[in-house]
């Protein structure tokens, strides 16, 4: 796995052991940030169980302002910690060693997102749960994109009961990026 453009580019980065993590490979990484490229400089961005950070620092090196990775695994927190380093990246970046939720609540009316990334574990519902509490959160606002990674799999119907708009869908061979965004109260 490396940083596909930017700052940072063709650097490798490390991803935690075994299977609690699936990182995204270069094509698939490639492929949403061609989509997003105009949304990433001067943008901030929030990595949700971040893994090993790669899909925040692409954003650090593409020109974001700033990201904060969210991830509450020990092994995945130490790989963002050196994959920020490795790429001269960590001046603009916040660790939150914390479940997903606790951190969102501790951000809270800190900062507003213009981009907010997850990729949660599949199949068990966290990422609308996420997005049931993004409906209320000031993390997210009118104009926030918010992605989430999905089983090619999943059942999205639950979206039908939330308000956002369904931006895009982008389907790979074997999972999905979702982009969404609040409904317009106008």
């Amino acid at each position: 796995m490396r940083v596909i453009a930017g700052t940072a580019r063709s650097l490798k980065l490390v991803t935690p052991e075994g299977l609690d993590t699936r990182p995204t490979t270069d094509r698939i990484k490639e492929t949403l940030f061609n989509m997003i490229q105009f949304d990433i400089p001067g943008a901030a961005f929030l990595d949700l169980f971040a893994g090993s950070g790669g899909i925040g620092i692409e954003a650090l090196s593409r020109g974001a302002r700033e990201a904060v990775f969210v991830d509450n695994g020990k092994e995945a927190c130490l790989c963002i910690e050196k994959n920020l380093k490795h790429t001269k990246l960590d001046a603009s970046a916040a660790i939150l060693k914390q479940d997903a939720f606790v951190a969102m609540t501790s951000l809270e009316y800190r900062k507003t997102f213009d981009i907010i990334f997850m990729d949660p574990p599949y199949h068990k519902e966290l990422a609308k749960k996420v997005l049931e509490y993004l409906t209320v959160s000031s993390l997210a606002g009118p104009h926030t994109l918010i992605i989430f990674e999905e089983a090619l799999d999943a059942d999205l119907s639950f979206l039908e009961d939330l308000p956002y708009e369904i931006v895009k869908i982008k389907q790979y061979k074997t999972n999905q990026h979702v982009f969404v965004k609040k409904e317009s109260t106008t």
